[in-house]
């Protein structure tokens, strides 16, 4: 079994990198919001492509006000284009944690799983010869697979 990944990370490592993830959650609080399914469908987006129109249109809607819609709020279309211009480099670099922190717990986790599985395999193998406490070991892992059996095919 190829083990692509060895790593143990100290328990005071762990605790310090939620600490200071906790620092941040608390850092944000004041200024994040959580959308409700039906918000984040409703409203439009903005992609990459829409970042720089945006801030033209900022630059323009300073200097050229006249066009503004009496409804739209230069200060507040402002607030919004200094939010996300200040939020949208924190969010990539959260992004690049998240992701390398997902496919290491994944593949640790793969791993951790291929050599639980080849365990009770081997212990299932064991109960089948009768070897001294194979069969409770066995009894007792096996409780993960119930109702997980082969399904009967369908006739006809």
């Amino acid at each position: 079994m190829e083990n692509r990944i060895s790593i143990e990370i100290p328990e005071a490592d762990l605790q310090a990198i939620k600490a200071a993830l906790q620092q941040i959650q608390g850092l944000l609080a004041p200024y994040v919001i959580a959308l409700t399914p039906e918000q984040r469908k409703s409203i439009p987006k903005m992609s990459d492509g829409s970042g720089p129109f945006v801030d033209k249109v900022m630059d323009y809607a300073v200097n050229n006000s006249e066009f503004l819609p009496a409804f739209v709020s230069l200060g507040e279309l402002q607030k919004d284009w200094n939010a996300t211009s200040g939020l949208m480099p924190l969010l990539r670099m959260v992004d690049q944690i998240h992701d390398t922190m997902s496919d290491t717990a994944m593949l640790a986790g793969s791993e951790a799983y291929k050599g639980a599985l080849s365990y009770y395999n081997s212990v299932k193998q064991a109960a089948k010869m009768n070897a001294p406490d194979a069969k409770a070991i066995y009894e007792d892992l096996s409780k993960r697979f119930e109702g997980q059996g082969k399904k009967p095919k369908p006739t006809g």
